[in-house]
């Protein structure tokens, strides 16, 4: 693939854009150009080019030349293309009692759907409270029983101690007494 495109400077993406929608262009073209070279695809083709008359023009060493003519519209033209609307079908009061019913059926069903969701939704959430509620009791009364527990503990820790402190005092009381009586033996022995 040669580097350098028209006039001698390098090709840049954008140099490669526009020679790719050169080519689209000209496929595009070509695709037209050979409905007309090959007659049986022509033939399926005029359908859709009834307003246009294509002309092969002498052949060149490039490739073939045509000439496209556009047909002005003409008034035989224009009726083919008229579109007709169906005829409207003529419709009973009973048809119409029958459609007016259904529709009323069918609200109702939708409705009872809406209600029975809504009631799927409220029960849900019942449920979700009614379960949070009693996650709620049951945090409460574990928090009671801990502290409770805790309460007892402390309790019994304080009735410990107060017993050690009131035999420490008894002790020292014994202690003191005896030091006393030994303090008056003393002082009758040396009296």
């Amino acid at each position: 693939m040669n580097q350098y495109g028209r006039y001698g400077r390098p090709v840049t993406l954008r140099d490669g854009l526009r020679s790719y929608k050169e080519k689209m262009k000209e496929i595009s073209v070509l695709s037209l150009i050979c409905s007309c070279l090959y007659p049986e695809s022509r033939k399926n083709l005029m359908g859709e080019f009834e307003d246009m008359d294509i002309k092969p023009i002498n052949k060149r060493a490039s490739g073939q030349a045509f000439e496209v003519i556009l047909k002005s519209p003409s008034p035989v033209s224009d009726a083919s293309h008229c579109v007709t609307t169906p005829p409207k079908k003529d419709i009973s009061l009973e048809d119409i009692q029958k459609k007016l019913e259904a529709a009323e059926d069918r609200r109702r069903s939708q409705e009872a759907q809406v209600l029975r969701a809504l009631a799927e939704k409220r029960d849900h959430e019942r449920d979700v409270l009614m379960k949070a509620m009693e996650e709620n009791s049951n945090f409460s009364r574990m928090a009671e029983e801990k502290l409770q527990l805790k309460m007892e503990q402390i309790q019994e820790n304080r009735m410990a101690y107060l017993a050690s402190i009131m035999e420490r005092l008894q002790e020292k009381e014994k202690h003191a007494q005896e030091v006393r009586r030994n303090k008056e033996l003393r002082e009758e022995i040396t009296a």
